[in-house]
This record gives structure tokens, C-alpha cells and sequence, in this order.
């Protein structure tokens, strides 16, 4: 992996080039608690899509992974990480990416796509819908599981589970709770009504977390939804039919 300084805050990366094809590049953002390699990597993300002909570009989002830990819940917002992806394709020299993001690597994704439109070629909205509106989703009780001693003091099943994963994915724990009490904003319906990209919301239809994609492509001009058939938030990542999907997306594109 290779680091960038954003703003003063270490940004690690991972830029793999294809071994044939136009190398069209895309931007890969992962979820809370994950990493470049945990939620792209191990998922076959990377291979499937440099061998669609892509150059792959995907980060460690601050607080996660190997880039740098900050501990105030401020230094978290999804307009702050979105910069840093921005940031990320200035210092490559992209112009102009498709990016993908999954559930909190969604929401950053909206906001980078509401705030920089003409660095976004389109957008696929992995793991998170309506809730990207609504403001539901993980359960904010995730922070203190995060500072709990252990992860046998954590009661709530989903606050637990995101603790065990944690744990298995060497995360700084202290960061990710203020991640999650730093970056929980949502966007109004005006806001992702203004969304000019083309847009891909790719939603399980057993995930209780993300909330209904093809309510949040409703909301958004040039979207529709792709349904993960018997998929929950946690399965439908690396699913072959969320793969196909995107891939078929991306090559009908403008």
C-alpha cells in the first residue's frame, strides 16, 4: 500500500492497474469497522473488476486500516471523509472516477457525488438506502460497545457483532467509536433530489440496516436500484449478483 497526506491526516491506498483493458478508473470506499482489504480485497471486488478492465484505486478510510487514528468524533463527518477521497484522486491526477462505496462508504460516496459532481462519473451506492435519508441504521449503542472492556460486556447482538468484527479486523477500537458518533449525517431529499451523477443503489432485500434502495433511487434523478436477492447488510457485499449488477452498470454508463 502506498500513504497520501490528506489535510495532515495519513491516507493509505491501494491503486492496481489492469492487466488489460482501458483502465478506467474507479474509487472504492469500505464501510465502518472494515478496510481496503476486508471489504474489496477478500470479497474479489479488486479481481473482478480489473479484470473487467478497471484500475482499481481503493483507500483506508480515516480511523480504519492503515491510515491515521483520530480520537474527536468532529474529525469524523462524511463531508470530512469525503474530502479525503477527493483529495485522494488530486493527488493520483483523476480527473474525473467512478466511485463505490459500501454502507458508511456509501454515505460518503453521496456526499462526494453532491459535493464534487465533476469528479464523480457515476456512483453505486453499496449497503445503504432511504436510510442514507432517514438517519436510521446502526444503532449508535456500536460507540460504547467499541469502549466496552470486552466484548462479553456488549449485550446488544448488533452492537456485539460489530465489536467481534473489530476485534477480527485489528481496528483501533477508540477511533472507531468516535468514528461512529462523528459520522452518522444524513442528506434531506432536497439534497439527494440535487445528485446529478448516474447513480447504482445496490441494497440486499433482507438488510434491516441499509433501509430500501429502491426508495432512495426514487428520490434521485439519474438512479435505479438493484436488489440482492436473500442477502442481509453483512452477505450482500461480495454477492454475485451485486457484482454483476455493478459491472453491468459501469458499462452502460455515459
Amino acid at each position: 500500500m502506498q500513504t497520501f497526506d490528506s489535510d495532515g491526516v495519513p491516507i493509505a491506498y491501494l491503486d492496481v492497474a489492469p492487466a488489460e483493458g482501458a483502465a478506467e478508473p474507479i474509487l472504492l470506499i469500505h464501510g465502518f469497522a472494515s478496510n481496503h482489504a476486508v471489504n474489496w480485497v477478500n470479497t474479489s471486488w479488486v479481481r473482478s473488476l480489473t479484470g473487467a478492465g478497471r484500475r482499481v484505486i481503493a483507500l483506508d478510510n480515516r480511523g480504519h486500516g492503515r491510515s491515521g487514528k483520530l480520537y474527536e468524533p468532529e474529525a469524523y463527518g462524511s463531508d470530512l471523509m469525503a474530502e479525503d477521497a477527493r483529495r485522494l484522486l488530486d493527488h493520483l491526477e483523476i480527473p474525473r472516477a467512478d466511485v463505490m462505496g459500501y454502507s458508511m462508504g456509501a454515505r460518503i460516496t453521496a456526499f462526494l457525488a453532491l459535493g464534487h459532481p465533476d469528479r464523480v462519473r457515476s456512483a453505486v451506492l453499496g449497503g445503504l438506502g432511504i436510510h442514507l435519508v432517514e438517519g436510521r441504521g446502526l444503532p449508535a449503542g456500536i460507540s460504547d460497545a467499541m469502549e466496552a472492556p470486552s466484548r462479553d460486556a456488549v449485550t446488544d447482538p448488533t452492537a456485539r457483532m460489530f465489536r467481534v468484527f473489530a476485534e477480527s479486523t485489528g481496528s483501533d477500537l477508540r477511533a472507531l467509536a468516535a468514528c461512529m458518533r462523528g459520522s452518522r449525517q444524513t442528506l434531506s431529499r432536497a439534497e439527494v433530489a440535487q445528485i446529478e451523477v448516474p447513480v447504482l443503489v445496490a441494497v440486499g432485500t433482507t438488510d434491516t440496516v441499509a433501509g430500501s434502495g429502491p426508495a432512495l433511487a426514487a428520490l434521485i434523478p439519474e438512479a435505479k436500484a438493484l436488489d440482492i436477492p436473500n442477502r442481509d447488510h453483512n452477505l450482500a457485499v461480495g454477492d454475485k449478483v451485486h457484482k454483476a449488477g455493478v459491472l453491468e452498470f459501469l458499462a452502460g454508463r455515459p
